[in-house]
């Protein structure tokens, strides 16, 4: 009896000893990007810069676009100031790279929400706040009418993006060549373009209408009618970062509930002395949402008090209030035609 306890008592000391250099030998848990976005005072946030109606420094010095808003909106959720951000353009091809390496908090960059990227590689998306689609433009005086017509073409894209992918396997399949020519940044492909050095260029087509609109070229251009492709677009955080990750997804859903219940800049005052006990959550004055996402009370309210709801920013970026003139089409609340749907934000 004696040797069995002092053997029990040996292998319990050895088991203790492996555990406790097994725990001082794994790393201190990383701070969650909320908190650090907290401490900072400040979010980072990886944009396009290139991309009218969704990320642009506009001639008076300003940031504008939808992905621009989504960052502000975050930032008037996390730190309650929408004016606390900072942009850092990042091209396709090192977008992820530098999301990964904390480099930025989160990456809203109109960037396609694919499987690949989003269980192969270290982040995920957030949420979809824009519904694309890949189209084409051509010299109007080539007098191309469809996609067909431009085999053994040369097309010009941009490299790190979906769409050299997608055009390849579009012609492939229908037994047809073309030459890609791949450029670093959507400007340098559109210089190349518009100095004739590819039959056509492809992109999401919204950012092909802003591109075309941004430099004064709708006149002898044509966008053909063939969309190849589904390009949801939407914000990416790093993985293993769940809470991170749902407050930049319940920002996003935050604007479309304000825009359903038609609660806008103008009026969210108003709508806090609302009888309505979900808009009286949804804007703060009763708790529980805040709480749980580990925000104030008032996260929403000063979303839609700073930001607007998802139609002003989507109007005032890529709809009547631009000078792109889109129409909402995909993009417009379920219960208007579209695929915009907010979950309960209980």
């Amino acid at each position: 009896m004696h040797i069995i306890n002092r053997g029990f008592g040996a292998s319990v000391a050895w088991v203790m000893a492996a555990l406790g250099a097994a725990l001082f030998a794994m790393p201190a848990s990383a701070e969650s990007t909320l908190d650090a976005v907290k401490k900072r005072g400040q979010l980072i946030c990886g944009v396009n810069g290139q991309a009218p109606g969704f990320s642009l420094f506009n001639a008076v010095k300003e940031w504008q676009g939808l992905d621009v808003d989504l960052c502000r909106a975050v930032a008037a959720a996390v730190l309650g100031d929408a004016k606390k951000v900072k942009y850092v353009p990042v091209t396709a091809q090192q977008r992820f790279q530098v999301l990964e390496a904390g480099e930025i908090d989160v990456l809203a960059r109109n960037s396609t929400v694919t499987l690949q990227r989003d269980a192969g590689l270290k982040v995920t998306y957030a949420a979809i706040n824009y519904f694309d689609g890949q189209a084409f433009v051509v010299p109007s005086k080539l007098n191309v009418k469809s996609l067909a017509l431009l085999g053994g073409a040369t097309i010009c894209f941009t490299r790190g993006t979906t769409h050299e992918a997608n055009m390849m396997n579009w012609f492939r399949v229908r037994k047809m060549t073309v030459m890609p020519l791949g450029f670093d940044t959507p400007d340098a492909m559109f210089d190349a373009f518009l100095a004739s050095r590819c039959a056509a260029v492809t992109q999401d087509a919204t950012a092909l209408a802003a591109a075309l609109v941004r430099r004064g070229k709708t006149e002898g251009y044509t966008m053909l009618n063939d969309i190849i492709s589904k390009e949801p677009l939407g914000p990416y955080v790093r993985d293993n970062d769940s809470a991170w990750r749902e407050v930049v997804r319940w920002t996003h859903y935050a604007m479309l509930e304000a825009e359903e219940r038609d609660i806008t800049r103008a009026n969210v005052d108003q709508e806090r002395r609302s009888a309505d006990q979900e808009v009286r959550l949804f804007l703060g004055v009763v708790p529980g949402n805040g709480k749980a996402l580990g925000l104030d009370e008032d996260w929403a309210y000063n979303i839609v008090k700073q930001v607007g709801n998802y139609s002003e920013s989507y109007e005032r970026n890529l709809g009547m209030g631009s000078s792109l003139k889109l129409g909402r089409r995909i993009n417009a609340l379920w219960n208007q035609g579209g695929q915009m749907y907010p979950p309960p934000l209980r």
